[in-house]
C-alpha cells in the first residue's frame, strides 16, 4: 500500500499533469451534472441522475409510452407520496422491501439476487429499485391507513354488488383476453408462451399479445373485452379474478383444448342491477378441421344462416346425432372454457373460438337463453375485497392529484 501510495504521490511530467487535470475536470463536471436539479418539487430536488436511472428501469421493464416522459411523471408522484409518508413518520421495514423484490423478481422467473445483478448490468443502481419498491409498499400502507375504514363496505353493499338487494346494484369488471390454443403436440410450446405473457407488463403489451398469439374472436381488438357483470364469469373463476388489480394478469388458467390469461382493466360497482342466473341454456354445433380456413368458413357460413338455438337441428338434420349438443345446465356445472365464451354473448349469438378432440373439432358454440336467480356463487369476503381495493385505489388517485394540483412543480 505504501508503494502505491509513494506512486501517486511522485511528480508527473507536465504533459501527464496537464492531462490528468483535463480528466478530472471532465469527470468532476459530469458528476456534477448527473447530481445537477432535473425537477423540483416543492423545494425537493429530483436529480439527473434519478431521471436517468428511472428512464433505464423502465425501459428494462418494457413500459409501453414515452420513457423520459413517464418517468418524469412518476418521479413526480413518487416525491409527492413521499413528502406525504414522510409528514405522517411512516417507515417500511428493510426485510418487507426483500420480499417485495424477492416478488417483483419471481414474476421474471428470477431470484432477488439474479433479479438485482440484471439491473446492474443494465447500469441501474440497487438503491434505485429499492427507492422504487419502498415507495410503492409506504404508500399503500399510509392510503390503508388512512382510508380503510371509509372503504370497507357495509354488509348492504356487499348485498348489492351479488345482487341479493331486489337486483339494485352489483360489480361489473372490465378485462382482456388471451385465449392460446393447444393440442398434445403443441402443449410444452403454448404452457411456455402463457407463463411468458403472464409476466409482460402494461396494456399495449398485452394486447399485443392477444393480437399475434390469441384464438379467440377478441384478437382483433387486442383481446379486449367489454364490461362483463361478475355474475356472467364462471364461478370457479370469480375469486381469482376479483383478486386483480388493474393491469395485474391472471397465472396461466388451463382450459380443455387452451390455455387462458386475463388483464384486469377496471372494476365497478354500478347502480343497475347484475342478475345472477340459474340455469344456462346453450347449443355446441362440432365440425371437423379444427381451426383449419375450411373449417372456419364453414361455421361463418353456418352463422349467416341460423338466428336462434334451434335453427342448428335443421342444420344437424341427417347428421349424426353427435354432432349437435344442447343443454341447460346450472353456471357451474358448465365447463370452463364454455362458460367464458358464453359470458361474452348475448342470446342467439355464436362463438368458434373454441375446439375439441385434440384440437381437431371446431366448436360452433350458441347462447340460446339464461334463467336469472339470486344465487351466491361469488363469496362474500372476494366481493368486499374487491370493493375495498376498488375505493382504496380511488382514494389514492384523488389524493395524488390533489397533491398535484397544491404542489410546486419546476421542470428544470
Amino acid at each position: 500500500m505504501q508503494k502505491i501510495l509513494t506512486r501517486l504521490t511522485r511528480p508527473l511530467a507536465l504533459g501527464t499533469g496537464l492531462a490528468l487535470s483535463v480528466i478530472l475536470t471532465q469527470g468532476a463536471a459530469q458528476a456534477q451534472g448527473l447530481f445537477s436539479p432535473a425537477i423540483r418539487v416543492n423545494q425537493e430536488i429530483i436529480t439527473t441522475f434519478e431521471l436517468e436511472q428511472r428512464i433505464k428501469f423502465m425501459d428494462i421493464l418494457n413500459l409501453p409510452g414515452d420513457p423520459e416522459k413517464d418517468a418524469r411523471e412518476a418521479l413526480i408522484d413518487d416525491r409527492l407520496r413521499q413528502q406525504v409518508i414522510s409528514e405522517a413518520g411512516m417507515e417500511v421495514a428493510p426485510e418487507d422491501v426483500q420480499v417485495a423484490i424477492d416478488d417483483f423478481a419471481n414474476r421474471a422467473d428470477m431470484t432477488g439476487e439474479e433479479f438485482v445483478k440484471a439491473l446492474n448490468d443494465a447500469g441501474i443502481s440497487q438503491e434505485t429499485l429499492r427507492d422504487f419498491v419502498r415507495n410503492q409498499l409506504a404508500w399503500r400502507d399510509y392510503v390503508q391507513a388512512r382510508y380503510l375504514s371509509q372503504a370497507r363496505p357495509t354488509q348492504q353493499e356487499i348485498d348489492r354488488a351479488l345482487g341479493q338487494a331486489g337486483g339494485s346494484g352489483g360489480l361489473r369488471v372490465l378485462m382482456s383476453e388471451v385465449i392460446i390454443p393447444i393440442t398434445p403436440q403443441t402443449l410444452a410450446q403454448a404452457e411456455a408462451l402463457a407463463a411468458e405473457i403472464s409476466r409482460v407488463e402494461g396494456y399495449d403489451a398485452f394486447s399485443a399479445a392477444a393480437a399475434q398469439y390469441s384464438a379467440s374472436d377478441t384478437r382483433t381488438n387486442g383481446g379486449r373485452l367489454d364490461w362483463l357483470p361478475i355474475t356472467q364469469i364462471p364461478p370457479a373463476l370469480q375469486p381469482a379474478i376479483l383478486a386483480l388489480a388493474p393491469g395485474e394478469i391472471t397465472s396461466p388458467i388451463p382450459l380443455p383444448n387452451a390455455i387462458a390469461l386475463f388483464q384486469m382493466r377496471g372494476i365497478q360497482e354500478v347502480a343497475a342491477g347484475t342478475p345472477r342466473y340459474a340455469t344456462i341454456d346453450y347449443a355446441t354445433y362440432f365440425i371437423p378441421g379444427g381451426r383449419t380456413p375450411e373449417a372456419l368458413s364453414k361455421a361463418a357460413e353456418i352463422a349467416e344462416r341460423i338466428d336462434t338455438c334451434d335453427d342448428l337441428y335443421g342444420i344437424a338434420k341427417g347428421q349424426p346425432e353427435t354432432v349437435l349438443d344442447r343443454k341447460n345446465a346450472k353456471p357451474s356445472e358448465i365447463p370452463k372454457d364454455i362458460a367464458l365464451e358464453l359470458a361474452k354473448l348475448d342470446p342467439d349469438e355464436v362463438s368458434t373460438t373454441l375446439t375439441r378432440n385434440n384440437g381437431q373439432t371446431l366448436v360452433l358454440l350458441m347462447l340460446c337463453s339464461r334463467t336469472r336467480d339470486l344465487g351466491d356463487d361469488a363469496s362474500r369476503e372476494d366481493v368486499a375485497r374487491a370493493l375495498t381495493e376498488q375505493r382504496l385505489n380511488a382514494f389514492a388517485a384523488s389524493l395524488l392529484a390533489q397533491l398535484r394540483a397544491d404542489a410546486v412543480i419546476v421542470e428544470q
